[in-house]
């Protein structure tokens, strides 16, 4: 497993070298300054509450803090891992990336009063080897700074028309295309099966293969979805989310939109988001309370007191309201875990997203971004190819097929180190 981490890390190196001057040139400031640099993945903008807080930060602790980030965060970091100058602190979607820096020794496990903030499903313990004694240690590695909503649908209340449903569709995310494919196969599959399957397949469990039939009924599900042959070409290069969001797109036609619940920040309460099976009925109604649910977590790479200190404040109120007051909109409030950073408006988006969230019976994480780097890559290239044939089921077998060979690589590499992927909702906030 670790000569396939090293050769990933060597490609890697070569396409983004620069980012590590970039990361580098931001801490040199000088041996009497404490400078932090922290990596994340906001960008055009949606990085500029973020930077406010941190800003807020600076006033509280005299430490400096130079942000950088990037959309191709899993390039970005083996790449500054490699050149040995990795960020001192990263915030990162994939717990199978997290997963990968803590069994190999980048990632430093969380001191205890953190590790109380590390809650599930979006922080569970990992147990990896220690390195040098080869001897198993199960900590937790990371916490969670923001948090969203996925498995629903954004809509216009409004509308009572009975034309056919007409779905938003993008794929294009620079390194990542193709991921909100894998978020409907994942929705579809938790909402028609359930929680226990989907994380035996998420998992990599052989019980649950990729070739099972209730894997393919999630592909052929969404395929029953797609739009025609034409508006899946221009999908495959349309950005996810457009300039403005999809529903309000000028270069598509679309009143259903299937996105996470950061989307929002587009819309003024225009739309409302649903939980998928009430536009999506083939999947039943059983599983309708149970979500999926994606995150930004912090983990430190270059252990420091100044780095510690700086995963608390993100973890902790202060720093929460701060980041939410400086939102230019209540859309672009983040959401955090068991707390609420600023009140919602009652009845705005927001106050619905949250209302989902905390009343689910059930939240699951992202299976792809739960999923070791290298199969989640052939899972959102596969979505891709389907995009060009979603009716040729010889064409659907080899993706399948293929991604199970890929998946039984993974668990003679040992690369599957998480346990569970479900549990309860934090408990709803208060104020």
């Amino acid at each position: 497993m670790r000569d396939r981490w090293k050769a990933g890390v060597r490609t890697a190196l070569g396409a983004v070298l620069f980012a590590v001057t970039t990361l580098s040139a931001g801490a040199c400031t000088g041996a009497e300054d404490r400078t932090v640099t922290v990596l994340g993945p906001w960008t055009d903008g949606e990085e500029k509450p973020f930077v406010a807080a941190l800003k807020k930060i600076e006033k509280r602790t005299g430490v400096r803090y130079f942000y950088s980030g990037t959309r191709s965060l899993r390039d970005t970091l083996v790449a500054q891992l490699q050149a040995g100058a990795p960020p001192d602190v990263a915030i990162l979607n994939s717990l199978g990336e997290l997963t990968d820096y803590a069994e190999h020794g980048h990632a430093h496990p969380l001191p205890d009063d953190i590790a109380d903030r590390a809650i599930e499903p979006w922080a569970p313990d990992v147990t990896v080897t220690v390195t040098g004694d080869e001897q198993l240690t199960r900590r937790a590695y990371w916490a969670p700074v923001r948090i969203d909503l996925k498995g629903i649908v954004w809509h216009d209340p409004d509308d009572r028309s009975e034309e056919p449903q007409q779905w938003c569709l993008g794929m294009s995310s620079g390194a990542t295309s193709g991921w909100p494919g894998t978020d409907w196969i994942e929705d579809l599959l938790l909402r028609r099966q359930g929680p226990e399957v989907y994380q035996q397949w998420a998992l990599g469990e052989r019980s649950v293969p990729w070739t099972d039939k209730k894997v393919r009924q999630a592909w052929e599900d969404w395929g029953e979805l797609l739009p025609g042959d034409e508006e899946r070409e221009k999908a495959l290069t349309r950005s996810f989310e457009a300039d403005t969001g999809m529903l309000d797109s000028n270069d598509v036609e679309c009143r259903f939109e299937h996105q996470g619940s950061f989307i929002r920040r587009h819309y003024v309460d225009t739309y409302l988001p649903a939980p998928t099976p009430r536009f999506v009925s083939a999947v039943g109604k059983k599983h309708t309370d149970t979500y999926e649910v994606s995150g930004d977590m912090a983990a430190v790479f270059k252990a420091s007191d100044e780095a510690w200190d700086l995963v608390r404040e993100l973890t902790g109120p202060e720093a929460r309201t701060a980041w939410a007051a400086s939102a230019e909109s209540e859309g672009e409030r983040p959401l955090f875990p068991g707390a609420m950073g600023v009140a919602p408006t009652p009845g705005s988006a927001t106050a619905k997203v949250r209302d989902l969230l905390y009343g689910a019976d059930k939240i699951c994480f992202d299976a792809s971004d739960a999923m070791p780097p290298s199969l989640r890559d052939a899972f959102q290239r596969a979505v891709l190819t389907f995009l060009e044939a979603p009716d040729d089921d010889k064409v659907l077998d080899a993706l399948l097929a293929g991604l199970e060979r890929e998946a039984e690589l993974q668990r003679e590499d040992k690369t599957f180190l998480l346990d569970d992927l479900c549990g309860s909702p934090p408990p709803s906030p208060t104020s």
